[in-house]
């Protein structure tokens, strides 16, 4: 079976045809599950009109639901491995090739803006340390190796994925990002990080809240706990 990208979508339809397209040139034949939440702006259509599969979701919102459902979705197709991405073009199409050939020697790819060869683009000194702050505050409580925890940039093997069940995966927002990683550890997997550049979005807003920060904040100790 080929790759499948899994991209949770709120209100991207600016992002989501550049995007697909991206996708497709970097990896020919990909499929691209979008998972929408009934976005009002005409994502779901933005994305259909560049040949994606759309999974149209009127379910609770937000990044964890979505992940849950967009994952139970590919890996009952059959997919692998299995890659996840944010909509707005902050994660570059083009570094796809590089985490999934990083697979060949581990279960769980992490794009990571903390190792060497790492980084962010057009981000605020405040902002950068806000992120610094929080895979340093998972890492501080979880006690594992990898840098950057809160990225949602990942590939997984199919199986990997399956074992950690997303389905009981409790995080609604960011948090799930590391409750994800932080699960795959706990069960042994193979995890490495391959350096990105994050790019700022161009268009569109930022889905970031005070209740997504104050949910990882009090979620990743209970990890552990």
């Amino acid at each position: 079976m080929p790759a499948a990208v899994v991209v949770p979508t709120y209100n991207e339809a600016e992002n989501i045809g550049p995007l697909v397209r991206a996708l497709r040139d970097a990896l020919p034949g990909v499929h691209v599950l979008v998972v929408d939440d009934a976005s009002p702006d005409g994502t779901a259509a933005a994305a259909e009109a560049a040949d994606a599969v759309v999974l149209r979701r009127v379910g609770p919102r937000g990044l964890g639901p979505a992940y849950r459902d967009g994952f139970a979705r590919v890996l009952a197709e059959g997919f692998d491995p299995i890659v996840q991405m944010d909509a707005d073009l902050s994660h570059d199409p083009a570094d796809l090739p590089r985490l999934l050939a990083a697979l060949a020697g581990a279960d769980l790819v992490l794009g990571s803006r903390w190792v060497e060869g790492g980084g962010t683009v057009a981000w605020g000194l405040g902002r950068r340390a806000l992120s610094r702050f929080g895979s340093t505050y998972a890492r501080g409580w979880l006690g594992v190796p990898h840098r950057d925890l809160t990225g949602g940039f990942k590939a997984w093997r199919a199986g990997t994925l399956a074992k950690v069940n997303p389905a009981t995966l409790h995080a609604d927002g960011y948090a799930f990002q590391v409750e994800a990683t932080w699960r795959a550890h706990q069960l042994g997997a193979r995890i490495v990080e391959v350096p990105i550049v994050f790019t700022e979005r161009r268009a569109g807003a930022s889905k970031m809240s005070w209740g997504i920060a104050v949910e990882a904040a009090w979620r990743v100790p209970g990890l552990r706990l």
